[in-house]
């Protein structure tokens, strides 16, 4: 981005990616103002190296030039609201990471593989920096997951060349809200479900949020088993889906259990990249998953061969569909990291005999569809968090023959409503779960929900379920 030597830039949120580009705007040697609703430690070490601290703001400090927004930051909060009356530039971490990139010794910048969805994105975007790996590429994942982008773009080795030559970036709808220049070089929208309409105000807001990644990039992926992700992607001028199915040209799928390219292979009937039964991670959302980082990667063509390679060795990550334990025959999965209703209607599709455990804060989504769609799979259920009862109510209207059980929680830091702490709540939940199991279920933590009433994150409610589980052992 030209000019930001010499320009006023207002940092609004000091989490993670603020911090990241409050630095590199210090660093370039912008004229960096900070606000956020609390003085964070980290406000002292910016200080000092020249930023200025303005505490909380509700208008935008003359002068001020551009406004970089932590993406939980709501577009009709008062300070972004006024920045948008007085027609000064909002931008999020992504987008003036994309403004800042620096060319390799080719003269181009590293090209980004771009991810987003309600779901799956940040498996399929470590799945794809897997495969980039496995090829020999300096390739990293960033954005939404791993390493701020402002931090990835800008890095270089010892002897100046950029530290990356290729980058997976998982977006959110919230960062790609605050996103209009970004173009890379190939985007997938995994799927689209209700999530998030409190922040952006309505589904549809959400969905265009969610098609701003695909307005640039040469190649658009989506799964053709979405209807919502498959239809932005149609008047695409490269569309390619990825199926469960028998692909057709212009899809990857699979074929007699092994994962196939019809989309990028120079052979008519398709190219076989591996086995789907030498992937590591269960259920077929994760094939789906993969198929979509294996098209992200064909699109930068990268071989069959990598491909394998990359999605052979991986493992997944912490707090999705992980196995803590087997106790008395019963299997405790952690899938904490499904976070809204269609996150755990995937989750719970991959296991046929489910206790289940949910609640927490649904984000004004609808929950009455998935427990329709999984009540034959529902031994029972365990309820925690603030939206318990509006679950409660639709496995009443749908399973009302499943017995369920309510933990009292609430929201207090930590604390659930009573005082309780977070982990002698879940160990509540634990007990209830496996009064309810029996030997060949599945009790699985998969909660349709947020975390931040009774827990942390979705990592403190995994880690607390975890620690509660092998405590049976």
């Amino acid at each position: 981005m030209t000019g930001l030597g010499t320009a006023r830039v207002l940092v609004a949120g000091l989490g993670v990616s603020g911090v990241a580009a409050a630095r590199v705007l210090l660093d370039l040697g912008s004229s960096v103002l900070l606000t956020d609703a609390a003085e964070r430690p980290v406000v002292a070490e910016l200080t000092a190296a020249g930023a200025t601290w303005l505490g909380e703001l509700s208008v935008v400090p003359e002068g001020t030039t551009l406004v970089v927004t932590s993406p939980g930051w709501r577009p009709d909060s008062p300070l972004l609201a006024d920045a948008a009356r007085r027609g000064i530039e909002v931008v999020g971490e992504p987008e003036l990471a994309w403004r800042l990139r620096i060319t390799g010794p080719d003269g181009v910048p590293a090209p980004w593989l771009a991810v987003t969805g309600t779901n799956g994105k940040t498996t399929t975007v470590t799945m794809l920096e897997a495969i980039l790996q496995a090829d020999g590429r300096r390739a990293v994942a960033a954005g939404n997951v791993g390493r701020p982008l402002v931090e990835v773009v800008t890095a270089r080795d010892p002897d100046g060349t950029p530290t990356f030559d290729t980058i997976a970036v998982e977006l959110s709808s919230f960062q790609l809200h605050w996103s209009s220049t970004l173009a890379p070089a190939a985007a997938a929208v995994l799927n689209v479900a209700d999530d998030h309409t409190d922040w952006h105000g309505s589904f549809a807001a959400y969905r265009d949020a969610k098609a701003r990644i695909l307005e640039r990039a040469p190649v658009a992926v989506a799964d053709a088993g979405d209807p919502v992700a498959s239809s932005l992607v149609a008047a695409h001028a490269r569309p390619v889906t990825v199926t469960l199915g028998e692909p057709v040209p212009g899809q990857l799928g699979v074929r007699s259990g092994a994962l196939v390219d019809r989309a990028f292979s120079a052979d008519p009937a398709g190219e076989v990249l591996l086995e789907a039964g030498l992937l590591q991670v269960p259920g077929p959302h994760n094939t789906v998953n993969a198929l979509a980082a294996a098209a992200l990667a064909r699109a930068a063509g990268v071989p069959a061969a990598s491909v394998a390679r990359g999605l052979v060795g991986f493992r997944g990550g912490a707090h999705r569909n992980v196995l803590v334990a087997t106790v008395d025959g019963v299997d405790w999965v952690d899938d904490s990291k499904a976070t809204n209703p269609h996150a755990a209607g995937a989750s719970l599709a991959s296991y046929p005999r489910v206790v289940w455990i949910a609640g927490g804060l649904l984000k004004g989504a609808d929950v009455d569809p998935l427990v329709a769609a999984v009540a034959p799979r529902l031994a029972g259920v365990v309820l925690l968090g603030r939206d318990r009862d509006r679950i409660a109510a639709a496995v009443a209207r749908h399973a009302p023959t499943v017995p369920v059980v309510t933990v009292p929680s609430g929201d207090d830091d930590g604390m659930d409503g009573t005082g309780v702490t977070a982990e002698a709540t879940t160990a509540r939940v634990v007990a209830a779960a496996r009064g309810l199991a029996r030997p060949g279920d599945t009790v699985l933590l998969a909660p349709a929900a947020a975390s931040m009433d009774v827990y942390r994150d979705y990592a403190h409610r995994g880690t607390a379920f975890a620690a509660a589980v092998r405590a049976l052992g």
